[in-house]
């Protein structure tokens, strides 16, 4: 007693000192704790706490920033080698196999290890050296075995053992060898069997143990259990009569692995509660099949109303005969129960279903499926007279109404269709019934899926207008278009868009979204028939001719294109849009001489820059460059401050290595244009070309001043200086670029790639941070995935760029090189046909190839072909 006590003690020894901390322990440990002692403890943890999270925020910033300064300095071997590993690409077959191999250093043994053979000793061995009663370190080779015993200088365990030897002989006995090694397997098998439920657990094949009986199935805690269990016993001992007591403790059981008890308890439970349906279906699951099936006998006699457990009895059977009886049976009892009609008729072949569905809509004459169901299966004279008397005994329900007009449709009365949809709103307002068009609506697309157009069409008329304000109506039907659409329910969306411009026939922009729906989900027949009624009702619109003729072109009937645009021509006399589109469509087809009588015309009676722009250009690429540059200075003398003019004026010199008069026209441009961005990166371009890089940086700079805050310029400046070596001075430049213009997408995506390798992934994080859903980052991030030859990822990012932004020609381009290096020919097929779809106008190398004055009649799909093939995996 008094050890103990000592050791209580503390230990206040100088050696458990320290200046700082004092005591190693505490020095009032062996005081009471009170309940004072505990507040203050509380206290100053809430203390720690709040002074800890005051100072998280600035802990967590200076570990990350001190983890980030780490992977800078020391990355990864893994990013270090990167490079070295990109260049094997570049060994070729010959330098590949005239690398030496590798020798192995280390000597025969370990090269050749030759492992330790063992074999069994026979027992006559053991016998023999036994009776000669001598004692061996070795063994002699010639007795037949090559076994290096060094163990045998202890005689044999148990060889000395009387029992072991036969009287009189001193020979070994091997019989009761074999005796004891059963009775010591015997134990063994003992000791790891279970005789639960008298079974053993032990597999006899292979002796090994099942050890699946020993897991408890219940994971909680086990003094959970014994509360819940005395709880529950508690509540049956109160209230014997409660169901849910008996149920909850059959529940507890079964979860804790007790499956014998829980039937007991819920047997127990039908004897308490014969008339709870609960506890009979809950004895019914947990009982096996054919004691199942007795309990649910029992309780059809104490419940022969209960439509749940003739259900559970018709499932317990197996053969379809059997559950077909029993359904029967049970509606002979409940007569009048939907749920067992449908079940019961759910297993009868078609003419036997439609015999019972006669009489069970005679059962349950208010029951929609029912009725509907019948008339599925009946022909179409007695379908019609089913539905009648269905709308006789429910007159509130639509779906018979709808079956009705569907039923109407497939037969081909297509006329009465319209009448029975108003018959049935009419009828249905009669009865009390509110329409509520969005649920009339849905009843049409699924009209439209199930291919009952005419149907779905009627439904739309007569719902579409009900419960809207009239200044609603257009925002609202174009809205419930485009949701159908979504949904698939293109039947729908047009009947909507036919009615919304049988109310607004004059508005363009009902037209233009019809005209687009018919475009992407019609024929071109029905497109053109569409347009032809809009410029009928809207012949001011421009974009209408011109869909209309280009729909013409594209089917390769150019003298309809012409008769349209002449038409157009007679609506909209001085229209610069339709000029440019007949001339468009006349140097298309190889007609230069007409489309040069368009332009002269254009230019005099509807004079406007892009017609000299266009007049200028055709004579270009046509290789009239005398014409060109007549027409030009013609028309910089009406529209001097149209910076295109001035660009083709200097490119048209520069093709004819005229530098001077080139730099001459930019420079005048900029005069009259100074905010032109493509004029100042055409004059740094040619200062550059002829060698006079400090003349295109300084032109640079004057233009940054000019026109601030504009990434364009600062990006020209940025690759200026790379493209001159002096990768310093354009890191330099690409920070200030990025702290005037920090929203700049193009600027982010050059600055990823004008890093080092290992830091480019820190970097396009920055960048998406910033620009989140600029195309031209998305677009980095897909080209840096591609070249870590991260194929998935990179593909999943090009398809997000080009979804967020289909008119950027280049994100086109990289994708369609990306699929040619990594796709399979279905996927580059994919890849070309969307770019043609979205007909994509931007993007620097994609301008640079569709403006070329020799590229000027190449399709969509021939300027992606092109471009791709320029673009080099140098990034």
């Amino acid at each position: 007693m008094k050890k103990n006590q000592d050791d209580d003690d503390e230990d206040l020894n100088d050696t458990n000192y320290d200046e700082f901390n004092g005591y190693a322990g505490s020095l009032f440990s062996s005081g009471p704790y009170e309940k004072d002692d505990e507040e203050a403890d509380a206290i100053y943890a809430a203390l720690d706490k709040r002074m800890d999270e005051r100072r998280k925020e600035r802990r967590e910033l200076r570990e990350k920033e001190e983890i980030e300064k780490y992977r800078m300095e020391r990355p990864k071997i893994q990013q270090q080698f990167s490079d070295l590993k990109r260049k094997l690409a570049e060994v070729s077959e010959e330098e590949w196999l005239s690398i030496p191999e590798v020798g192995d250093a280390r000597n025969k043994r370990q090269r050749n290890p030759r492992y330790e053979k063992l074999t069994p000793v026979p027992d006559s061995f053991f016998s023999k050296h036994l009776q000669s009663g001598e004692n061996h370190t070795s063994v002699d080779p010639l007795q037949g075995s090559c076994l290096n015993l060094g163990g045998l200088n202890t005689p044999y365990p148990g060889s000395m053992t009387p029992g072991l030897m036969t009287p009189g002989t001193g020979e070994l006995d091997m019989r009761k060898i074999g005796q004891a090694r059963n009775t010591l397997m015997d134990m063994r098998l003992s000791q790891v069997s279970d005789s639960v439920s008298g079974q053993t657990v032990v597999d006899p094949k292979g002796y090994l143990t099942d050890l699946n009986s020993m897991i408890p199935t219940y994971g909680g805690d086990i003094s959970d259990i014994k509360k819940a269990r005395l709880l529950l016993k508690s509540v049956r001992e109160t209230n014997p009569h409660h169901p849910p007591a008996w149920i909850a403790s059959a529940r507890l059981e079964e979860v804790t692995g007790k499956l014998q008890v829980a039937r007991n308890l819920i047997m127990k439970g039908t004897e308490m509660c014969p008339k709870s349906e609960d506890v009979w279906l809950e004895a019914a699951r947990l009982q096996p099949g054919d004691t199942a099936k007795a309990v649910v006998a029992q309780a059809v006699r104490h419940l022969p109303q209960s439509v749940r457990i003739y259900i559970r009895a018709a499932e317990l059977e197996t053969d379809v005969r059997a559950k077909k009886r029993v359904l029967r049976k049970a509606l002979e009892n409940v007569s009048k129960s939907v749920r067992l009609w449908k079940t019961a008729v759910e297993l009868e072949e078609p003419e036997d279903a439609r015999i019972m569905l006669s009489r069970a809509v005679e059962c349950c004459p208010t029951s929609v499926e029912l009725w509907l169901a019948l008339a599925r299966l009946e022909t179409y004279e007695n379908a019609r007279r089913v539905l009648n008397k269905a709308r006789e005994n429910i007159p509130t329900d639509r779906h018979i109404w709808i079956t009705a007009a569907k039923l109407e449709e497939a037969n081909g009365n297509t006329q009465m269709v319209e009448k029975i949809i108003d018959r049935a709103i009419t009828s249905l307002r009669a009865n009390g019934v509110e329409i509520n068009r969005e649920q009339w609506i849905q009843d049409a697309e699924e009209c439209d899926k199930a291919s009952s157009v005419a149907t779905c069409q009627a439904v739309i008329r007569a719902v579409i207008g009900i419960g809207i304000e009239e200044e609603d109506r257009k925002h609202t039907w174009m809205e419930d278009a485009e949701s159908c659409v979504a949904h698939g329910a293109l039947e729908c969306a047009r009947a909507i868009y036919a009615h919304a411009l049988q109310v607004f026939p004059s508005k363009k922009s009902v037209w233009l979204r019809a005209a687009y729906f018919e475009k992407n989900h019609g024929t071109r027949e029905s497109l053109e028939a569409l347009l032809q009624r809009a410029v009928a009702h809207c012949p001011k619109a421009e974009v209408l001719w011109l869909m209309g003729a280009k729909s013409k072109w594209l089917a390769e009937d150019v003298p309809a294109a012409r008769s349209i645009l002449a038409l157009a021509f007679q609506a909209n006399p001085n229209s610069e849009e339709i000029w440019l589109a007949a001339v468009k469509l006349e140097s298309e087809n190889n007609e230069y001489e007409r489309a040069r009588r368009l332009l002269a015309k254009a230019r005099s009676s509807a004079p406007t820059a892009r017609v000299f722009m266009k007049s200028v250009k055709l004579e270009w690429v046509l290789g009239n460059i005398e014409a060109a540059q007549e027409l030009c200075t013609e028309a910089l003398k009406h529209y001097e401050d149209f910076p295109k003019l001035w660009m083709m004026r200097g490119q048209i010199e520069e093709q004819c290595e005229n530098m001077d008069k080139a730099r001459e026209a930019y420079n005048q441009g900029l005069k009259k244009c100074p905010h032109s961005v493509p004029l100042w990166l055409l004059l740094s371009h040619l200062e550059e070309r002829v060698g006079q890089l400090t003349r295109a940086r300084a032109i640079l700079e004057k233009a940054r001043l000019k026109n601030p805050q504009t990434a364009e310029l600062w990006l020209e400046s940025v690759r200026l200086e790379y493209r001159a070596g002096l990768k310093n001075i354009a890191n330099t430049l690409m920070a200030k670029a990025l702290q005037e213009c920090p929203n700049s997408g193009i600027l982010w995506a050059e600055a990823v790639f004008l890093e080092a390798r290992p830091q480019r992934k820190t970097k396009s994080v920055d960048a998406l941070k910033k620009c989140e859903h600029d195309p031209h980052v998305l677009l980095a991030v897909a080209k840096l995935f591609w070249s870590e030859r991260k194929i998935t990822k990179s593909r999943e990012w090009f398809l997000r760029t080009v979804k967020i932004e289909p008119d950027l020609g280049d994100a086109w381009a990289f994708f369609y090189k990306f699929e040619l290096q990594h796709g399979t020919e279905e996927q580059q097929e994919e890849v070309r046909k969307r770019c043609e779809n979205a007909e994509p106008r931007h993007g620097e190398l994609w301008c640079a190839e569709s403006k070329h004055v020799l590229n000027w009649q190449k399709k969509t799909g021939e300027i992606l072909a092109q471009v791709a093939s320029k673009i080099k995996n140098t990034f």
